[in-house]
């Protein structure tokens, strides 16, 4: 499975594509960090840590993981 891996320099938010639902909580939730219309479309550096760990814990489909 492709793993993708984002950091912000604290913890790293990993994205398997496979999984994603595209529910749009992730987009809904921070759409400062995430914009499926700019590569890369994960930007952790916009958000805390705190942020980025709450928001992941939301992922409907498992697809969003954090590797601290």
């Amino acid at each position: 499975m492709d793993v993708r891996e984002y950091s912000n320099g604290e913890v790293t938010v990993l994205w398997k594509q496979e999984l994603c639902i595209h529910s749009g909580i992730c987009v809904k939730t921070l759409p400062k960090v995430y914009n499926p219309k700019e590569r890369p479309w994960i930007k952790p550096e916009n958000a805390s840590s705190k942020e980025l760990i709450d928001q992941v814990a939301k992922c409907p489909s498992g697809a969003l993981s954090i590797k601290k």
